[in-house]
């Protein structure tokens, strides 16, 4: 519900693309800038302790929201600070989050239970936007941000369920700060399948992942449907991403197929330039559905195969840099897709960042093949796994 209460408050309070772009870039340049000291911390500190700090933190900031917008309070910049502080605390959050789930069921398991939390996270992100969209229309946006307040109780809650866990000491480092940041990205550089797909998270996320800077633009001004529709978009993409999650999690050897991959993630272009240039809102739903159901789909994949590659004492660091690709680059992609969005509109947005996200996709293919090579043996594992980081990532 708070994905779509934020940047349409935002909206409300500016009617500047440019500026709801700002607030997502405020939301997640912290993930960019120090998305390694949160994987050092998830690597050297027990996952459990530390999601406990970061979910607990997580209840202030939508709190507030929720007091200055029920007040009228509601300014630009308290929205940008709440944005700013929830990035900060998903910092240490995410990689933990990411890295905690081979803890609490082992390898074995790994690829099931990362894709059965996806298909429960992308419920959600189907009845909550259309909820919200409602809410929003009916009784205005300080509803979705208490909601979201109190739902990180239940998280709390879930992760004291959680002490009776087998408790994994984590490993002991000598080496220094930098150092250990350093091995991370030493890993990720010599292994070259690991790294093209970082770039190729890192391109998708800046230039095809701008949904929250331009669906409230086109539901306003180029579909004419308002807060409902946008809140419509919003579940047309989350139901699209049920479906990929729960194709993954039922026919793993499906999402193992790195040439599988590749189609998936050129349908997904094709997908957003012809929701660029639809103007029939029942055609926008269908093709934001064709989206949602292939973003999951290549996501699920590629962050399956980096952990189930990852040597366990390297996890935390590598999932920290796979959220700097995913989450860390959505301001540099949230300001340009607002930028363009303002300069030529947000059609001509959607359309450019499509084209540029299917080059960098043509050009990791021809410069790496071996990232969207034929599958090895070693590949029946990188299934349908973490599908449920997603979206943006984390919770908000």
């Amino acid at each position: 519900m708070q994905s779509v209460a934020m940047p349409w408050l935002a909206f409300e309070l500016t009617h500047s693309g440019l500026l709801v772009g700002l607030v997502l870039a405020a939301q997640f340049a912290p993930i960019l800038l120090a998305g390694q000291l949160g994987g050092i911390v998830a690597d050297r500190f027990h996952k459990r302790n530390v999601l406990l700090a970061t979910q607990s933190a997580f209840l202030l900031p939508p709190f507030v929201l929720f007091v200055v917008t029920a007040t009228a309070h509601a300014q630009y910049w308290i929205v940008i600070v709440a944005a700013l502080v929830t990035g900060v605390i998903n910092v240490f959050d995410v990689p933990a989050r990411q890295a905690f789930v081979i803890e609490m069921v082992g390898k074995q398991d790994l690829t099931n239970a990362i894709a059965l939390n996806s298909s429960v996270f992308n419920a959600s992100a189907v009845v909550g936007p259309a909820v919200a969209g409602g809410v929003i229309a009916a009784l205005g946006v300080p509803l979705c941000f208490l909601a979201n307040s109190l739902s990180y109780l239940a998280a709390v809650a879930a992760l004291v369920l959680m002490r009776d866990l087998p408790r994994r000491e984590p490993a002991a480092h000598q080496e220094r700060f930098l150092a250990r940041m350093a091995e991370g990205a030493a890993y990720a550089r010599r292994t070259p399948v690991i790294g093209g797909l970082l770039v190729a998270v890192a391109f998708f996320s800046m230039f095809a992942m701008n949904r929250s800077t331009l669906l409230p633009l086109f539901a306003e001004d180029v579909l004419h449907q308002g807060a409902t529709g946008f809140g419509f978009l919003l579940a047309a993409m989350g139901l699209g991403a049920v479906g990929g999650a729960l194709t993954l999690a039922f026919f793993p050897e499906i999402g193992a197929n790195p040439r599988r991959q590749l189609w998936v993630a050129a349908i997904w272009v094709a997908a957003l330039l012809e929701f660029s240039i639809s103007k029939v809102f029942v055609l926008s739903l269908a093709t934001l559905c064709v989206a949602g159901y292939c973003q999951i789909s290549f996501l699920a994949t590629t962050n399956s195969r980096l952990q189930t590659t990852t040597p366990d004492h390297l996890r935390g660091r590598v999932m920290a840099l796979y959220m700097q690709a995913f989450a860390g680059m959505s301001p540099f992609g949230n300001v340009q897709a607002g930028l363009l969005a303002t300069l030529f509109g947000a059609p001509w947005s959607m359309a450019i960042g499509a084209v540029v996200a299917g080059a960098a996709l043509l050009g990791i293919n021809v410069l790496t093949p071996e990232v969207f090579g034929q599958p090895t043996k070693t590949s029946s594992t990188d299934a349908a796994a973490s599908a449920g980081t997603s979206q943006r990532s984390a919770r908000t």
